[in-house]
C-alpha cells in the first residue's frame, strides 16, 4: 500500500484503534443495530437484545459518552428517557453494513430475513465498497499511503484535482467501474 507504512504501535495516529475504543465488542454494535431499527428505550434494548441489565446500562452510557446516541426525556413522559442516534452515530451505518454483508458472505448460511433493500426499488443493496473521490471503486490494489503534504500528487509528479464529491443518492456505475478496474 504504498512506500510508507502507518505507524502501527501509534494508537493514536489512525482512527481505527479510537473507533474500536469505543465500538469494539459485540453489544455495542447490536445495541446500535436495534437503534437503527428504530428501539430508543432502555427495557426495549433489554427484552429484544438479551442483555444483562448492568451491561446495557454500561454500553448504552459509553454510546452517550462518545456522542453515537443522546439521551432525551420522553415527550410524552418526562421520567423515562430515549437513546437517540446522533449524526456522529448515522455515519456508523455503512461501517455497519459493511460488517454485515462480511458477516452474511463468511458467516453461517443465514438466509436473511427481512433482507435490506434500497427504499425506492425495494431490491437488496449492492455490496459496500471503497470509492475514489470521484467514485471509482477501489480494491486492494488501489489503496496507498501518502504523507499529507503529498496529497494529490500522483506517481508521475503531475497533480490531481478533487472533483465533486459523491452524495446521497449519487448513482456510480458499478458494473462499468469493476469492468474498468479488472481491464486496467
Amino acid at each position: 500500500m504504498g512506500d510508507i507504512r502507518e505507524p502501527l504501535r501509534e494508537l493514536t495516529e489512525c482512527g481505527l484503534p479510537q473507533a474500536l475504543e469505543v465500538m469494539g465488542e459485540r453489544w455495542s454494535f447490536m445495541i446500535l443495530r436495534a437503534s437503527f431499527n428504530g428501539l430508543h428505550h432502555f427495557e426495549e434494548f433489554l427484552s429484544e437484545l438479551g442483555i444483562a441489565r448492568n451491561i446495557l446500562s454500561n454500553r448504552l452510557a459509553k454510546l452517550v459518552e462518545h456522542g453515537i446516541l443522546k439521551r432525551d426525556p420522553c415527550p410524552d413522559d418526562r421520567r423515562k428517557i430515549e437513546y437517540r442516534l446522533t449524526d456522529k452515530g448515522f455515519d456508523l451505518l455503512p461501517a455497519m453494513v459493511a460488517l454485515r454483508q462480511w458477516g452474511q458472505k463468511y458467516g453461517a448460511e443465514v438466509s436473511e430475513n427481512p433482507v435490506l433493500v434500497d427504499e425506492r426499488d425495494r431490491l437488496p443493496i449492492g455490496p459496500t465498497s471503497i470509492l475514489s473521490h470521484d467514485g471509482r471503486i477501489l480494491g486492494p490494489s488501489d489503496l496507498y499511503l501518502v504523507e499529507r503534504k503529498n496529497l494529490g500528487v500522483r506517481a508521475d509528479g503531475t497533480r490531481a484535482e478533487p472533483v465533486g464529491a459523491l452524495q446521497a443518492g449519487s448513482v456510480v456505475a458499478i458494473d462499468a467501474a469493476r469492468a474498468a478496474r479488472d481491464a486496467a
